[in-house]
This record gives C-alpha cells, sequence and structure tokens, in this order.
C-alpha cells in the first residue's frame, strides 16, 4: 500500500482526513481559499514539527528545495511564506485544537486496550499541570504575564497509563493554574493527581461531588481537626492514617466533608510528605505510589520542549501560537499512534530522531522504524526523558 510513497505521505496517512474536514467545515476554515488549503497548512506545520525546523523561512526553504515532490507529499500546487504565514494568523485555532482532541480520542480508543500499567486502581488516572513558555513582551504584548516579561501557560491533563494529553489549553502567562479547573470535565471514578497549585477548596468540593477523586500534597499551613486514625506499618513508609476535617475560617465551608491525610515517609528522598485525598478506600501505600506517577507529566512537557517546536513560535499573534501548540500536540499523537499501530518498539525519542532525517525517502515505513541490530541513536536516560506510549 505504501509501495513508492515518501515517508512524510505514509506517516500522514494515519491521519483521519474526513474529521479534519469536518473540524474545518465547522469553523469556515476554506472558505475564500484557491489553492492554500488547512489541510495545507496542517501537512506544512507537521512537516515543520517532524524535520526540527526553527521557523516559517526555515520550512519553507527546506520545502522549496523539494517543490518538485509537493504533489505526492499531499502540498498541492505552491506555498509561499506569506500564505503560511497569513493562514496561521487568520484561520481560527479552533479548527486544529477540535482536531487535536479527536485525533486523542482516537489514540485512546486504540491504547487504552493495550496498556495495563502498573498501577492499581480501577479508574482513569489523570495528572493536571502548567509548563510556562517566556516570549519577548515587545514581539508578543497580548501574552500578560510580568511587567517587563511576556509568557503563556500550556495546561494539560495527561492520562497517566497512555502518557496521552485528553485536555490541553493555552492562556496567558498570569492566568493562575487554579481557574483550569473551571475548564475540566470530571469523570466519575477518575483520580486527578495534583500539586500544590492546584489545592482550592471549592473547586475540589465540586470535584468530589462529581464522584472524581483527588490526590495531592497537603499544603503546610492547613489547618484541620483529625476525626480519626488507621493503624499503619512504619516498615512501609507510612508514618499516619488519618480521617480528619478543614477547620480552618474559610476551607471548613469551602469543603464541609471529611478527607483523608497521609504522612509518608521516602527512603530514597530522605524526606517525609504529606497526601491530601477525599478516597477512603485505597490502601494508603497506593495513594502515595499514586501520587509518584504525576511526574510523568512533567516529563511530557519535557520530552515535548526539546522535541517539538513550542519554544519558538512562527507567528506572533495569539490565533497564530495555539495553532502552533495544538498541531505540535496532534503531531505527538500521531506518532503515538503510528508506534502502536506498527507494533514498535523503538523509543518515540529514537522514532522522531529517525523520521526527521527520513521524510523525503520512499522506504516502507514499517521496515525504516523497525528495531535495527545495531543501534547508533543516542538516547537520553530514560528516567529522565522517555515517555512510554505503548
Amino acid at each position: 500500500m505504501n509501495q513508492g510513497k515518501y515517508v512524510f505521505a505514509q506517516l500522514t496517512c494515519y491521519l483521519p482526513n474526513r474529521t479534519f474536514d469536518r473540524c474545518v467545515a465547522r469553523y469556515g476554515g476554506n472558505k475564500w481559499t484557491k489553492h492554500f488549503t488547512c489541510y495545507h497548512q496542517l501537512l506544512c506545520m507537521m512537516f515543520g514539527q517532524l524535520s526540527g525546523r526553527d521557523s516559517l523561512r526555515d520550512v519553507l526553504v527546506t520545502l522549496s528545495a523539494h517543490r518538485s515532490k509537493y504533489y505526492h507529499l499531499g502540498l498541492g500546487k505552491n506555498i509561499s511564506r506569506s500564505n503560511l504565514a497569513s493562514a496561521n494568523e487568520v484561520r481560527d485555532y479552533r479548527i486544529y485544537e477540535e482536531f487535536a482532541y479527536e485525533l486523542i480520542a482516537m489514540a485512546r480508543a486504540r491504547l487504552s486496550g493495550d496498556l495495563e500499567g502498573s498501577l492499581t486502581v480501577s479508574g482513569n488516572v489523570y495528572a493536571l499541570d502548567s509548563t510556562t513558555v517566556d516570549l519577548c513582551l515587545n514581539v508578543f504584548w497580548w501574552a500578560s504575564f510580568r511587567k517587563t516579561k511576556a509568557a503563556i501557560k500550556m495546561h494539560a491533563l495527561l492520562d497517566v497509563r497512555t502518557s496521552i494529553p485528553v485536555f490541553i489549553q493555552v492562556t496567558e502567562g498570569n492566568v493562575h493554574d487554579v481557574n483550569i479547573w473551571d475548564e475540566v470535565r470530571y469523570e466519575a471514578g477518575g483520580f486527578y493527581v495534583i500539586d500544590k497549585a492546584y489545592v482550592d477548596f471549592k473547586r475540589l468540593f465540586r470535584l468530589h461531588n462529581a464522584r472524581a477523586f483527588f490526590v495531592t500534597r497537603a499544603k503546610e499551613n492547613l489547618v484541620f481537626r483529625r476525626l480519626r486514625s488507621r493503624k499503619v506499618d512504619p516498615a512501609t513508609g507510612l508514618r499516619c492514617d488519618q480521617h480528619i476535617r478543614l477547620s480552618g475560617y474559610r476551607s471548613c465551608d469551602l469543603y464541609p466533608e471529611p478527607l483523608r491525610r497521609i504522612r509518608y515517609h521516602d527512603q530514597e528522598l530522605k524526606r517525609d510528605f504529606v497526601f491530601l485525598t477525599n478516597n477512603f478506600e485505597l490502601p494508603a501505600q497506593d495513594i502515595a505510589q499514586l501520587y509518584k506517577h504525576r511526574w510523568k507529566i512533567e516529563l511530557f512537557f519535557k520530552w515535548i520542549k526539546q522535541h517539538l517546536r513550542i519554544n519558538s513560535f512562527w507567528g506572533t499573534s495569539a490565533n497564530a501560537v495555539k495553532t502552533q501548540v495544538y498541531i505540535a500536540v496532534s503531531t505527538y499523537v500521531l506518532v503515538a499512534i503510528v508506534k502502536n499501530e506498527l507494533k514498535l518498539q523503538r523509543s518515540t525519542y529514537e522514532i522522531l530522531q529517525i523520521l526527521s532525517a527520513s521524510l523525503f525517502d520512499k522506504t516502507p515505513l514499517n521496515l525504516l522504524l523497525k528495531e535495527q541490530i545495531c543501534k547508533n541513536v543516542k538516547d537520553q536516560k530514560p528516567e529522565q526523558l522517555q515517555l512510554s506510549l505503548i
């Protein structure tokens, strides 16, 4: 089926074109367009992500050297820098936002059945966090952050089992993390692992009423009274397992139900952690282990910032920045889908390294990405960067 096709064209065959067309039609993306459509824009931006280009000029210079291959790459007849820049500035970013969510749903449906993971809970486990990308205030004047600095925040809700983000939102840098709770749809039975920045008892009580669970670290100034204590085995690292009720001036009204407070000593770090949760069924040891999975979202942010282009933006408007972020996420998810479909054993880092140097080759994708005996791709330490997608 892929005989004679370029690697880039083979890769984009996994994109659901009809789904993308529906997203485009919903926002009139191709209205008044003659040649350079939204799909051409998507492919150009994905090419830039996969090939590691640093700017729109860089993307166009690379593509122009292969002008005779445009048709076979799916890029249409002609591409100019002004067309691509204008498309990023003008075409509604929600086209690519919705398409990213469609790809995410497709990936989760394919990956969830294959992944068992090491978690002991029956519900889905999500990690919520954000990363800040600093920008130049003179150029990105709309991205409010500080008096002398501009920035955006990329908020993500990561499915811990599949390492696939199920929620992505780009905001100005001065938007507080807790405000993102208002955009998240709670899943009954799901576990939300969060850090202290997301502790807002009014919003956490809303999550509790949705029959979802949260696991977080307690703030040092938490005011509470103990209702009862469970027996713990100090050999496991547990120091206490308590049922508490908030007794602060406002917190007692914002969260009137009991909570569970667990103190755990980490032997490796030689320090104590105090966890807060609304789940009273799981063993205390599992709650402590559950929180450790929050670091997967830190790895996700580090991975995507190092291997895809979201630290340097190819447009200056809010629309262009959001378009680039959502296409970067779509590229990440596309690689995850291909990795799963082809049953590849390589790391995602290795796959991207190979693709970046092979987009104009005609080698069948499964042969190109197949694990070879000679491993000459230098990978980072797996505990630092590598994300397991299958």
